[in-house]
């Protein structure tokens, strides 16, 4: 058999065929992801979980199964491609959502979304527009989901302020040259503190709706038909959670409408492309906009900020730290990216009103 996995996944997962081949898949760095190919029946996706970075194995895929499932419904109720509109995730045999091999090892299996590809890097604007669509109709289907049911697997995911206390954390026994190296971006983490609480406090004050969140609105984890390039769904639900729309909003901007690469050392080559924000927003306020309330419209500039100073702190953590969680290519790497994230932020600062004029006018 053309695999060296611990158990038989055709058996496993009650499906029908004759296993032909197996492909690693790479594109990914949590999982070990495997496609599989059959023959007579369609192909599927294995994963094998890290469970070292997602614990709570059970409640990761209760989640899963619970959004996944609500999509398919709604997909069927309007008509839409209920086939290629959301992943479709297998229960083992026995019933199960996942399977845990004789090791402990947790597995679990999806259909491959058929005729698709995914891109690993913006060639045009319309592909940010597209990418847009994709999770603005994904919050879209699920604006009637109650995002307090999901369990929370990574705990303040998205808590800015949590994140700036464990900045604070790493300052405190951080090697004094890095920290030394780090003093600006230090200082520019602390100068913007009050702003942290903003959308917490909005959701704790029933300003904001708790929806439910994608968390890492990446173009990668958007999948397009192979005969028109539209997008079809989004993939890699692992952090789905409760949320707020700004994150999923403001992380697809501070991943998608950078001018610069994530490590570029030439900060002046740093900038938010307002072409890019608007495409994006274009999109994805195609399809979310009468979902959203106006109090979340208001604030999606400022969610594209926070995620993008939060993002930054985390990689200056973790130089702090280290270099314990980031995979890094050199010393700097992590001071790099977090100097690339505050230098974003800062065109940020200034580009913001012409961020919040495009959205208003979409």
């Amino acid at each position: 058999m053309p695999h060296d996995f611990p158990f038989d996944p055709a058996r496993v997962f009650g499906y029908a065929g004759e296993l032909l081949a197996v492909e690693r898949l790479t594109s990914g760095h949590i999982n070990s992801t495997y496609k599989l190919k059959f023959a007579g029946a369609a192909d599927l996706v294995l994963q094998k979980i890290n469970t070292a970075v997602f614990s709570d194995v059970d409640g990761l895929m209760d989640n899963i199964f619970a959004v996944t499932e609500h999509i398919d419904a709604r997909l069927k109720e309007s008509g839409g491609d209920h086939e290629r509109g959301c992943l479709h995730f297998l229960r083992t045999a026995d019933g199960e959502k996942y399977h845990r091999d004789e090791e402990g090892g947790c597995w679990r299996a999806y259909r491959f979304v058929a005729d698709s590809y995914t891109l690993q890097r913006i060639n045009t604007p319309l592909d940010l527009t597209r990418a847009g669509e994709a999770f603005g109709h994904f919050g879209k289907l699920l604006a009637d989901f109650d995002g307090g049911r999901l369990n929370e697997t990574l705990p303040d995911f998205h808590n800015t302020a949590v994140r700036f206390g464990q900045l604070l954390q790493a300052a405190s026994g951080a090697d004094p040259i890095r920290l030394a190296n780090a003093k600006n971006a230090l200082e520019y983490a602390a100068r913007n503190e009050g702003r942290y609480t903003r959308l917490t406090a909005m959701l704790e004050h029933g300003e904001l709706p708790l929806r439910v969140t994608h968390n890492d609105t990446k173009l990668n984890n958007v999948v397009f038909d192979c005969a028109t390039n539209n997008a079809l769904c989004v993939i890699d639900l692992d952090t789905v959670m409760p949320g707020l729309s700004a994150y999923d909003f403001g992380d697809a901007i501070r991943f998608g409408a950078n001018s610069a690469a994530e490590d570029e050392r030439d900060l002046s080559r740093v900038s938010l492309e307002l072409e890019l924000f608007e495409a994006y927003a274009g999109g994805y306020l195609a399809q979310a906009g009468e979902s959203l309330t106006p109090a979340e419209r208001d604030v999606l500039a400022f969610g594209a900020w926070i995620m993008t100073v939060e993002c930054g702190m985390r990689f200056f953590a973790d130089y702090l730290n280290g270099d314990i969680y980031f995979h890094t290519a050199y010393p700097e790497h992590n001071l790099v990216r977090a100097r690339v994230q505050f230098a974003l932020a800062q065109d940020m600062e200034n580009k913001m009103p012409q961020m919040e004029q495009i959205i208003r006018k979409l």
